[in-house]
């Protein structure tokens, strides 16, 4: 595997390594200003977009990245050449960043108007509602509050204490960071899927061969799945993951139609 390396898959495995490392060993700090923020953060700069994608949030996060870069991005390199893969992972990286970044607006102004609708009519069940719908922000003691506020309905007490919760929401939901290379990796596995659809891929779970076609197409209909299913406490960006899938499937499709810019 390792023998048979090509230069720019090398060089993205040195520069995620390195970056890691001194990110969180050396200069903390950079996760803070490296990672991609909601384009209204106070937080959030346009270099995000670029460099969100060689932070990772722990080993295992930038192992499987790095890991699937290696198996499938040395043939692609042979059969693209270094400069068309080189602009597949970066376009890709970049263009899921710049998507889950539209996505993420249009998910917080959805919350926003949630809120508001709150805030004019105060209600136990609506507020109910909200603490389910993102009930991954919240430690299990918020629903001692919930059962409270539902038996005291009129209290201000209780309802300014909901409405600073759910305010709290929208702040969080605002500063919350992305990071990571799978949209690029999945602009890859889908470039290898319809480049070599036959290939033959042997699996470690479970141990079994598949044909990267149908392993491409598994990882797609679970990445639409999940978007759709928008789990509140899964921490996840499915979104950017099949934003990646799909900028990759265009730029391949693009290629394989123009047959000389493989040549």
């Amino acid at each position: 595997m390792f023998r048979n390396i090509t230069p720019v898959v090398q060089n993205l495995l040195l520069i995620n390594i390195v970056v890691f490392v001194v990110a969180n060993f050396v200069f903390p700090v950079l996760n803070e200003w490296f990672a991609l923020y909601y384009l209204q953060s106070t937080y959030f700069k346009p270099f995000q977009f670029l460099t969100y994608m060689f932070m990772h949030a722990d080993f295992w996060h930038l192992f499987s990245n790095m890991f699937g870069l290696l198996i499938f991005g040395p043939l692609l390199e042979q059969f693209l050449g270094p400069k068309k893969l080189f602009i597949l992972w970066m376009v890709c990286g970049i263009g899921a960043g710049v998507l889950y970044s539209g996505y993420s607006m249009y998910e917080y102004k959805t919350l926003e108007d949630k809120v508001l609708a709150f805030e004019s009519s105060p209600d136990p069940e609506y507020f109910n509602r909200l603490v389910l719908e993102n009930r991954g922000y919240f430690s299990p003691e918020v629903f001692d509050f919930v059962d409270q506020y539902s038996r005291n309905p009129e209290d201000p007490m209780y309802i300014e204490r909901a409405e600073k919760t759910l305010e709290a929401i929208l702040r969080l939901r605002s500063n919350q960071p992305m990071v990571g290379a799978s949209g690029a990796l999945f602009g890859i596995l889908v470039a290898f899927g319809m480049l070599f659809p036959n290939t033959q891929l042997f699996l470690l779970f479970p141990p079994m061969p598949v044909k990267a076609k149908y392993l491409v197409g598994v990882y797609a209909l679970y990445t639409i799945y999940n978007v759709f299913l928008n789990s509140p406490t899964d921490n996840v960006a499915h979104f950017a993951h099949l934003s990646g899938l799909v900028i990759g499937a265009i730029l391949v499709y693009y290629w394989k139609k123009d047959r000389k810019s493989f040549y």
